[in-house]
């Protein structure tokens, strides 16, 4: 998922440990946990059902196991499912020069990749204007794939995460194609359907490009035979209308992705559309929604807003108010370490350290969201289990 997020951003060095939940939530995220059926299981390894053979509320491991290994790698899409996650979010989709798509957080790769220990690429480092935003650094648009594919992926919040800097250079950017077929040798491997859930990012800027992101994908998921209402592949963007153009090309279940009330999607500056995010929740917006989209991915603020020091206050209708038009919510994102925490479940003060994220996600899941995004999917599959059994 993308930049248009509130907690997305790096938080400042410090250098504290971390709670062993781990191994605890690995010993507990079995099959059992998917909480499943054989009916059900059946059901979900032929794509019988569709998003409905998915358990609720559902886990989406975001970008992998992200919060275990460098995000939007082979080894953090493999771990989330080691862990049983429901979904993996691989990845956020982006296009190279010569029009492939890869799995990047952003275009901009100096923050996800060694492209700056690289003097070979020391020309390629730039200044664009992305979704309006001045933004300096190394671009995907600007190398090829074999470029791309020499480069080597690291930890993005490395102060939050020193942990999982162990892992730097171990895996390569790994393309959407290769994914696909990552998802097809894993289910047969393990048996049941495992579920992917892409995010198409900036698709009005790489218009404007020559890039056209929506047509690509589609063009894959066909090759794949992975373009139906029943096909394990839930595509999201930020764009309102790129979903749209998906609507048209592809069967897929499809989401919206929500940030901040305040915020308008890029798409509808570009397009002279008045309406920020505010509009879109209304009861007039989500049907509009309904009519092209299955579901919703909102920032958690949206679901309980925090208060100035943080802390959560009172729920909005806003779960209630997409179940009415038949919307499916899957929030982001939920995070064991501190600064990520509403300020209530925070404890300790180092920048790495895990808080309350229990009784983080029991506030949540009791709002009757669908989902959740999570960077520890072990984490959130234990609080499900904790939440449905209560």
């Amino acid at each position: 998922m993308g930049t248009q997020k509130s907690n997305e951003q790096p938080q400042e060095q410090a250098h504290t440990g971390r709670r062993a939940l781990l191994g605890a939530a690995v010993l507990g995220a079995g099959g059992a946990v998917l909480g499943l059926s054989g009916t059900a299981r059946a059901d979900a390894r032929h794509g019988g059902r569709g998003m409905k053979s998915l358990p609720v509320p559902t886990i989406v491991a975001h970008r992998g196991a992200s919060g275990y290994r460098p995000e939007h790698t082979l080894g953090s899409y493999q771990l989330a499912l080691d862990m049983g996650a429901d979904v993996v979010e691989a990845g956020d989709l982006v296009p190279t020069k010569d029009g492939h798509l890869v799995c990047r957080h952003e275009p901009e790769i100096g923050g996800t990749t060694d492209v700056a220990d690289h003097p070979e690429f020391a020309d390629r480092r730039t200044t664009k204007v992305l979704d309006g935003v001045s933004t300096t650094g190394w671009f995907t648009e600007d190398f090829t794939l074999a470029e791309l594919k020499t480069l080597r992926a690291t930890e993005r919040i490395p102060a939050n995460r020193p942990h999982n800097t162990l892992y730097n250079g171990r895996w390569d950017i790994p393309t959407f194609e290769e994914v696909l077929r990552w998802q097809d040798e894993q289910t047969r491997k393990r048996g049941k359907q495992v579920w992917i859930y892409p995010e198409l990012k900036h698709p009005t800027y790489f218009r404007g490009l020559g890039l056209s992101m929506e047509e690509r994908v589609a063009k894959l998921l066909r090759k794949y035979r992975k373009d139906r209402w029943n096909s394990p592949v839930i595509l999201q963007s930020f764009e309102p209308t790129s979903i749209q153009r998906l609507h048209k090309l592809v069967d897929n279940p499809l989401v919206v992705l929500l940030s901040g009330a305040d915020t308008r999607p890029w798409d509808f500056v570009e397009n002279g559309d008045p309406r920020t995010v505010a509009d879109l929740i209304k009861p007039a917006g989500l049907r509009e929604i309904a009519s092209y989209a299955q579901g919703i991915g909102p920032t958690l603020d949206l679901i309980i807003p925090r208060d100035r020091a943080g802390n959560l206050t009172r729920p909005t209708t806003l779960v209630a108010d997409a179940h009415k038009v038949g919307l499916k919510l899957h929030p982001w994102t939920l995070r064991n370490e501190n600064p990520f925490l509403p300020a209530d479940f925070r404890e300790g003060t180092g920048e790495d350290a895990y808080g309350d994220v229990f009784g983080a996600y029991q506030a949540y899941f009791a709002t009757g969201i669908d989902g959740i995004f999570t960077d520890q999917p072990d984490t959130g599959l234990l609080a499900r289990e904790d939440f449905v059994n209560d």
